[in-house]
Order: C-alpha cells, then sequence, then structure tokens
C-alpha cells in the first residue's frame, strides 16, 4: 500500500507527515514487543520500585535469623553513649529548637511540666527526666491500687502456671524474671507462683505499663508497701516497644532490670523498672549505690542489696520523705520513687485477694494516680 501526501498540505507539513510514519510504526512495534528484550529494565526507569524490591527479598530472611542479629547488636555500648550525648551541655540558642522537634516529634505536653520554658534545661537528659506540676496527677481515691507511671497498658491480669504476659501470646518465666526468693519454702511440689504467696486464700497478679519517648520518665510507688529487697538483673537493652516484644521471647527476662520486691497489706509485691535501648540509666531515688548499664557487670547475674539486713546504712541514702523502718525501706502511695533516662516498661506483680479486679483495657493510655483495680 502506497502512502501519498494529501494535495492540500504545504511542503513543510508534507515532509513532517512523512517523517511520522516511522515513527507510529515503530511505536506499534515496540507495544508488539512490550515484555521483551526491548523493553528497558524496570528498575532502571523506576529506582524506588527497584530498591522496595530489594529490601522486600531481604525481609524474607528467616525471621529467626533477623532476631539473633538483632539480639547481637551492642546494646549496652550504644544506651552508655546515648548517655553520655544526653550529659552534653546544649549551647542557650539551640536548647528550643532541638526540644521543640522532639516535643513535635512525641507529643510532648509541656503545660504539665514543672519548668516551661525550654531554656531551662541544659542538656537532653533534664529535659527527659522533666518534673510535673504537683496538681497534674491527682491519686485515685477509690482504688487501693494507683499506675506507677504514665504510659500504655501491654497486659494485666492473673499469673497462671508461674508465667507472665509479655504481651499478648507471648509469655515468660516468672522465677526467671525475679529471680530465686529467699525463705519463701523451695518444695519442690509447689510451683513457683504459689512459693511467693502468703495465703491460700489469695492469688498472684500482674500489670505491664510501657512508657513511651514521649512519656513522662519517673515512676511512683502504686501504694503503701514496704521494699525489703533490690535486685539488680545486668543484661540487654534491647528495645521494649510492644512490636519488638511480639517477636524476642523472654525480653523482659534478657533486659537489664532492677526489682524491688517486699510486702504490702496483702502480702507480696513487686515493682520491676525493664530497661530498654538508650535507657541504661534505671535511678532508684533512696538507693544510691544502684548503678545500671556498667561494664563491671556481667549479662546473666545478679546483685542483691537487702534493706532488711542493712535497715541502718539505708538512712544515708535515701531522699526526703523517703522513710526506712525496721525491716525494709516503707514508701507511700503515690511517692516518686525513680527515673528512667528515656522511656522503658514497669512491671508489678503482686499479691491480692482473688476477688481483686483491674479497672483497665488493653492498650489503654493510663497516667500517674490513675486507678489500676479493686476488691
Amino acid at each position: 500500500m502506497c502512502l501519498r501526501p494529501s494535495l492540500s498540505l504545504s511542503p513543510a507539513e508534507v515532509s513532517r507527515s512523512w517523517l511520522q510514519v516511522p515513527r507510529l510504526d515503530l511505536r506499534h512495534r515496540l507495544s508488539a514487543l512490550r515484555g521483551g528484550v526491548c523493553q528497558p529494565a524496570p528498575w532502571r526507569r523506576r529506582p524506588l520500585a527497584f530498591l522496595c524490591y530489594v529490601l522486600s527479598i531481604s525481609a524474607l530472611r528467616p525471621l529467626s535469623k533477623r532476631v539473633a542479629l538483632y539480639r547481637s547488636f551492642p546494646t549496652r555500648l550504644i544506651s552508655r553513649a546515648w548517655g553520655h550525648l544526653n550529659g552534653v551541655k546544649l549551647p542557650n540558642w539551640l536548647r528550643k529548637p532541638v526540644y521543640s522537634l522532639y516535643i513535635w516529634t512525641f507529643g510532648v505536653d509541656m503545660k504539665e511540666a514543672a519548668v516551661e520554658d525550654l531554656h531551662q534545661y541544659r542538656n537532653l537528659g533534664e529535659f527527659f527526666r522533666r518534673r510535673l506540676k504537683p496538681a497534674v496527677r491527682p491519686l485515685c481515691a477509690s482504688s487501693c491500687l494507683i499506675s506507677p507511671a504514665d504510659g500504655r497498658v501491654l497486659h494485666f491480669g492473673q499469673v497462671k502456671n508461674s508465667e507472665v504476659e509479655q504481651v499478648k501470646g507471648v509469655t515468660y518465666s516468672l522465677e526467671k524474671f525475679l529471680g530465686p526468693q529467699e525463705g519463701r519454702g523451695q518444695e519442690s511440689s509447689r510451683s513457683f507462683r504459689e512459693r511467693l504467696l502468703t495465703s491460700p486464700d489469695n492469688d498472684l497478679f500482674h500489670v505491664v505499663v510501657y512508657l513511651a519517648p514521649g512519656d513522662y520518665h519517673c515512676f511512683h510507688s502504686p501504694t503503701d508497701w514496704k521494699v525489703e529487697l533490690r535486685r539488680h538483673f545486668p543484661g540487654s537493652l534491647m528495645s521494649v516497644n510492644p512490636g519488638v516484644a511480639r517477636l524476642v521471647k523472654d525480653l523482659f527476662c534478657l533486659n537489664e532490670r532492677v526489682a524491688l520486691t517486699g510486702q504490702w497489706q496483702h502480702g507480696f509485691f513487686s515493682l520491676t523498672a525493664v530497661g530498654a535501648t538508650n535507657v541504661g540509666s534505671i535511678r532508684v531515688y533512696f538507693d544510691q549505690e544502684l548503678k545500671t548499664n556498667t561494664p563491671r557487670y556481667s549479662k546473666g547475674s545478679f546483685h542483691d542489696h537487702s534493706y532488711v539486713a542493712n535497715g541502718n546504712s539505708v538512712l544515708t541514702a535515701v531522699c526526703e520523705g523517703v522513710v526506712p523502718v525496721d525491716g525494709g525501706v516503707a514508701l507511700q502511695r503515690g511517692e516518686a520513687i525513680g527515673e528512667f533516662n528515656l522511656g522503658s516498661t514497669i512491671v508489678l506483680l503482686f499479691e491480692a485477694p482473688k476477688d481483686f479486679k483491674f479497672n483497665l483495657q488493653p492498650g489503654q493510655r493510663i497516667r500517674v494516680g490513675e486507678g489500676l483495680g479493686s476488691f
């Protein structure tokens, strides 16, 4: 078939029409060959799509290998470096931009802070550990047990079979978490949970509160009780984010933590502060001897300090308002106990009558002083 230019076209238009014919023919041929060797490689046309493809391939590696790789990270060293960085004094002109970015990123409510002026915080550490105005955390009068920290409730309930839920569906050993309990009987016929109980009419309960980076980082006494023992477990400092907690079994048993154990009106009571990445520093106000995330401590060990045997020596270490008594350190409901350097987790394990009921929902936000439950 012969293509003839229209007589009505000008010479220039005729020239353009002849040039367009092979171009159109080439387009049709390329369309027919789409997907063949003439098709440009998709990653050359879409580099972002190619990057996503590579990342998806790496994500297909066995989960166990990825978890093992994460566990091998030098989280203790990283956290010590972060601690030094937190203590670096910021120039006055840089403080407001840095803290404002943090406030915007994590949704910090500075109206609750005792010091709202950002220029007053000399370094990141002081800003993370900011105190609150006295009236912003009223104590619930109708509950015998109040929240020890601002955060999110990860899990709560009765302890069954000496196992505690880390997050839904993932458990860890109560004995591994608290360590051996002296003077509570070691009969092989009784479970670890049963050995903690002082009365057959009681049961063992637990609450896990996760503190996000934007939360208030001090933790308080959830009730009137007496601390008899401090047990420090050096360990890893992996993230305690709920997503990580679902992947790493025994995360709370692997991470560095400080367990305070003693008695309240219904029997056994314990509050454990669990460290996390960049939260190697766990401070207990009435115990100046406690030093966490230091190279001298090795993983897999624990170190005890009895407030019963050394009740008199505690007098030199307590802060104002904390009263040492015969047999331990007495803490009052709502009293500040200590602080984290960023955000982490508080685990409460306590004995109570079997009719104790939690007034909580999984995943709910909670603040210091709000009720946890009642009889």
